[in-house]
């Protein structure tokens, strides 16, 4: 690096890095650093050239980890962008080109550095690390401060206070990436963290007071999705003279790094050409590692605080003294982004988040009158299961759950009616209501769950999701009702498959005694939990909305003689009752009306025979109403899961598979 362009392959012979990690000690005043920071780098566009970076940065870390303790050099280098950052908001402020890019230069080498010495060592060998200084060899410090508090401490005011500019934007994204290095121990742990040297750091001492101000600038990153500027053109303005040396090293470093950006180049599968805005990516993701924090043993995690507690700019009214770190940002920039931006995991899990901790937020978005916006990329979501990770369908569901909770969502989805659904390709939907996709989405999902991952824990959420809306269907679309009675009618077959396998394997017993029998007393008790629900779901419809929804008879009529073999078992005789009563009745009316009726003439007098039924010969039963609860320690399902994602969407920043623990990794 310095005054010259480099190349990857080249970095490990650098004559500046060298100086950097040899033995000699070099002083903060000296001129070596503006040389040092004065480099052009193409930065990595591939996993290829990230693995490359990766690998000559532990080359020239492994020098510097052996004579940083008689040099003090990292300190050094340290103390040298901390005095610059200090001066940063000025230099925005007059278009300081040179020092702004230097500034980040520096940052750039100590992300790097920080990467490696995070992997290979352990916190408080770090921590030791940043307290060497020109000295005897061993010898550190004695001074109270603590540089390695300083330095992201430092970090967090350059996020919060930097204004943000074309030149101001790549030293803002590469700081929310520092962050993100510096909490990355994690990775190289199988258990979750509960105890850090950079947990502390953040929920305590300088940093705690910039907690409301961090999350705020994080979320408004997101919120705005502001693009980098165009390559080559932020740094310094064209010369009529075509510029000198310094104009050259500058367009080559940020064209370089825009091509990362533009590409989502990042180490892994799941870079992705969209990306757009990689400072609203970097904030998200630095949200989301921070907000998963566990708690230390006596203070909780102020980010989570923070994020469970801010309100609509909108809300005038005072803020409860007894919740701390709060703040306000516009729900409605919020809501539209949550809404644009739902194709990724991160988007997602920050909309659960939100939805599921912070009650401003979600009556908020229950009050609003185009939750179409919202609620159809989630169905998008769980419509394409095949191509989603199963935590991005899991959170969907979630969320569909908990929305489902509220009685006016419920009633208002039904109220929102779509045209021409071009992602549902199973049938030509030209109209239908949000309501009824949304059942036919969720019943989509059961399906393909019963025939390919068969997890219980989603076929209990996507069927209380439809229990919590049964009592509030209305006007069903006929497919949305025929696909009700289809999974009935699978869960029906599955019933009495699983019943004669179990009949035969308990015949075959008699004969041999030597043979492990299959668990189908199990089998089959799941299905007819499921079987239940089922029946409890179409009773709550018929006893709490039948006169709204004909097309619902009409398919239980169609295919009545499936609950004929239900009517007697007695898991399901008490639930069979009104369904029964429904079904005979109208099946009497039909009959009193001659054959061959037309679909159109069944629909009337179904519609007729609705207002003629007499309700109090329908038996009542409680409410179906199932609530989302948190499983216990949920930090072991989210932490790994933000992990993922940073290791999967994280810009410029990569970590060797081999090396992660937290997670299971392919290696390539």
């Amino acid at each position: 690096m310095g005054s010259n362009s480099s190349k990857i392959s080249d970095l490990p012979k650098n004559e500046y890095l060298k100086r950097l990690s040899g033995p000699e000690a070099i002083s903060e005043n000296d001129p070596f650093w503006n040389q040092l920071f004065s480099f052009s780098f193409s930065a990595p566009t591939s996993s290829t050239e990230l693995k490359l970076l990766e690998e000559a940065t532990i080359s020239v870390c492994k020098s510097l980890v052996e004579n940083n303790p008689r040099t003090g050099n990292l300190a050094a280098l340290t103390k040298v962008f901390l005095a610059r950052t200090r001066e940063l908001r000025l230099s925005a402020e007059c278009q300081n080109h040179i020092f702004i890019w230097q500034t980040h230069n520096a940052l750039f080498i100590i992300c790097c550095l920080l990467k490696v010495f995070i992997c290979e060592m352990s916190e408080e060998e770090l921590q030791l690390h940043f307290t060497y200084e020109e000295k005897l060899p061993g010898t550190y410090s004695s001074d109270s401060e603590d540089l390695l508090e300083e330095l992201l401490c430092s970090l967090i005011q350059l996020i919060t206070d930097t204004p943000l500019l074309d030149i101001t934007y790549e030293i803002s994204v590469e700081a929310i990436s520092a962050m993100i290095v510096f909490l990355s121990c994690q990775l190289f742990h199988k258990e979750v963290l509960r105890q850090s040297i950079s947990h502390k750091y953040l929920m305590q001492g300088p940093c705690l007071p910039y907690t409301s101000k961090l999350v705020k600038t994080l979320l408004y990153n997101f919120i705005r999705q502001e693009k980098p500027p165009p390559p080559g053109t932020h740094v310094f303005p064209q010369q009529s003279d075509g510029g000198g040396l310094l104009y050259g090293l500058a367009s080559g470093v940020a064209t370089g790094l825009w091509t990362v950006f533009t590409l989502g180049g990042v180490g892994s599968k799941a870079a992705s050409p969209e990306l757009t805005s990689p400072l609203a990516n970097q904030s998200l993701l630095l949200l989301l590692v921070l907000v998963n924090l566990t708690d230390a043993p006596d203070i909780p995690n102020p980010y989570r605080q923070a994020v469970t507690s801010f309100k609509n700019t909108q809300d005038s009214s005072p803020f409860p003294s007894s919740v701390p770190h709060t703040f306000q940002i516009n729900f409605n920039s919020l809501y539209t982004t949550l809404c644009e931006q739902q194709t990724s995991d991160q988007a997602t899990l920050l909309l659960y988040t939100l939805l599921h901790q912070n009650a401003n937020v979600r009556t908020y978005m229950l009050a609003r009158t185009d939750m179409e916006n919202l609620v159809l990329p989630i169905l998008e979501i769980l419509y394409h299961v095949e191509e989603r990770n199963s935590h991005h369908v899991y959170m969907a569901l979630i969320i569909l759950l908990i929305l489902t909770e509220d009685d006016g969502f419920n009633r208002s989805i039904h109220e929102v009616i779509l045209k021409n659904i071009t992602w549902y390709s199973e049938r030509v939907l030209t109209e239908i209501s949000l309501g009824s996709l949304l059942i036919l989405v969720v019943i989509r999902t059961i399906q393909y769950n019963m025939t390919r991952t068969r997890d219980k824990y989603l076929h209990t959420n996507c069927l209380a999701a439809l229990a919590n809306m049964s009592a509030q269907f209305r006007s069903l679309h006929q497919y949305a009702a025929q696909r009700i009675i289809s999974l009935f009618s699978l869960l029906s077959k599955k019933h009495n498959k699983v019943l004669e396998q179990a009949t035969q394997s308990l015949r075959g017993s008699l004969s041999s005694s030597d043979v492990p029998l299959p668990d189908y007393a199990q089998d089959l008790s799941v299905i007819e939990e499921v079987i239940r629900m089922m029946l409890e779901i179409i009773n709550s419809c018929l006893t709490n909305s039948l006169h709204h929804n004909p097309n619902l008879v009409y398919a239980l009529l169609y295919k009545r003689d499936l609950f004929e073999q239900f009517r007697t078992h007695p898991s399901f005789q008490d639930i069979m009752q009104n369904i029964d009563l429904v079904i005979s009745f109208f099946s009497s009316r039909l009959l009193q009306s001659g054959a061959e009726l037309s679909v159109e003439r069944v629909l009337e007098i179904i519609k007729q025979g609705v207002v003629a039924l007499p309700k109090d010969r329908l038996k009542k039963f409680p409410e179906l109403k199932f609530k989302y609860v948190e499983e216990e320690q949920p930090e072991e399902f989210f932490i790994p899961y933000v992990w993922s994602l940073v290791y999967n969407s994280a810009v410029g920043l990569y970590w060797n598979p081999q090396d992660i623990q937290l997670f299971a990794m392919d290696s390539d």
